[in-house]
């Protein structure tokens, strides 16, 4: 099958970032989302015609779960 076969390949191109990731544990995650929320608010925030405004408004959009904003409930 040719999904198969391609998944392999895929495998096979990224299995020393694979192999790293299981032998440390630690990924970039964390910071590949957060340039995804700052690509989307730029897109979304493009017609501002003040640079500065820009900038804020992805800074806050970046920054919600650090200033108490998303905070989950904790079990």
């Amino acid at each position: 099958m040719p999904e198969v076969r391609r998944l392999a390949t895929t495998i096979d191109r990224w299995w020393n970032e694979i192999a790293a990731f299981l032998d440390t544990g630690h990924s970039n995650a964390k910071s590949e989302g957060i340039n995804r929320v700052i690509k989307l608010t730029a897109r979304n925030a493009f017609g501002f015609r003040n640079a500065t405004n820009q900038r804020l408004r992805t800074r806050c959009v970046t920054t919600r779960r650090a200033r108490g904003h998303l905070r989950t409930a904790q079990l």
